[in-house]
């Protein structure tokens, strides 16, 4: 009995010592980069620098964002699909690259469920339907009877074709049954330029890009397109209360890596991605954003990848919409 004590002991002890070192082999060595779809300042941008600041410090090496720019976020997705599966590239996925692209750009050249290892939802954020101060109609209903009375005349611009802003219009095209002049930008900051300056009468934009000339009094907030009102934004109501019940155009951002990242290191990825979003001041940075909901298993931000894409490739195909990869 006293042998078999000591060698459970040692056993142990083993096992104890060597579990570092079995999770040393399956984390990445060195510094590990979050790749980012958009330039530098831009929400996507934000939260990826918020996440991989505090990720760094627990993990005590370098996490670096690091932006690749291209095709609404398609270009980072298809480089971080064909990087190793080691940890050390990680994406900070988009709803343009993981729920839109799909449907509207048939030839990517990766597969969402194949091609990736949900992580983390980060979080989901409203778009703001604003107008500048000069626009008669600042309501869901008087911009709705406006484009009845003037079908095709009144523009809305979009940070692009096919973009998460485009497909929110698309959506209220669909539910009101209104034609309207789509002004397809590249970007955010040129619609904004140009709404400002009364070149274009709507836009439906991320309230990270918004939120500035709101607040400054430039632009007015009429609507906020998720289902329940942002923290952020507390007395705008949403499309849903505006008239259009299930009304729900959000942006979402999650962590993601390469599609046979090991279970192991996602699972432990996920857990301290979970406690950063839980951190006081990563929580009121996350509010300023307007990004809520983030959080939760790798299994929920599956599911809810899978439940956008099937929506959005709805939108899609009603509206006939066709973008050029």
């Amino acid at each position: 009995m006293q042998r078999r004590s000591v060698l459970q002991a040692g056993a142990a002890a083993i096992a104890v010592l060597g579990a570092p070192r079995v999770f040393a082999q399956l984390w990445p060595v060195g510094p590990i980069r979050i790749i980012v779809g958009f330039p530098p300042g831009g929400g996507t941008d934000a939260l990826a620098r918020v996440v991989g600041q505090k990720l760094s410090v627990m993990w005590g090496q370098q996490v670096l964002v690091e932006n690749k720019a291209g095709v609404a976020g398609v270009l980072a997705a298809d480089y971080v699909a064909h990087q190793p599966s080691d940890g050390s590239t990680l994406l900070m996925a988009h709803i343009n690259s993981h729920a839109l692209a799909p449907s509207l750009q048939p030839r990517l050249n990766y597969n969402v469920e194949r091609d990736f290892v949900p992580i983390t939802l980060v979080g989901v954020t409203p778009n703001l339907l604003i107008c500048n101060t000069a626009q008669p109609a600042k309501t869901v209903q008087d911009i709705v009877a406006l484009c009845k009375a003037r079908p095709g005349e009144i523009s809305f611009g979009s940070a692009g074709s096919g973009s998460a802003q485009h497909l929110a219009l698309e959506m209220f095209k669909q539910r009101a049954k209104i034609d309207v002049l789509h002004i397809p930008y590249k970007g955010s900051a040129p619609a904004i330029t140009d709404l400002l300056g009364g070149q274009i009468n709507y836009v439906f934009e991320t309230m990270t890009a918004a939120t500035p000339h709101v607040k400054g009094g430039k632009a007015v907030a009429i609507a906020q397109t998720r289902a329940s009102r942002a923290k952020a934004y507390p007395n705008v109501p949403t499309m849903a209360e505006s008239g259009f019940p299930g009304f729900d155009a959000a942006t979402w951002y999650g962590l993601v890596g390469p599609g046979k990242l090991p279970a192991t290191m996602a699972k432990k990825m996920n857990e301290d991605v979970n406690k950063v979003l839980a951190l006081p001041d990563v929580q009121e940075r996350l509010d300023s954003y307007g990004a809520e909901g983030g959080g939760g298993t790798q299994e929920k931000f599956a599911s809810f990848i899978r439940s956008e894409t099937l929506k959005w490739a709805q939108v899609v195909k009603d509206g006939n919409l066709k973008i050029d990869s």
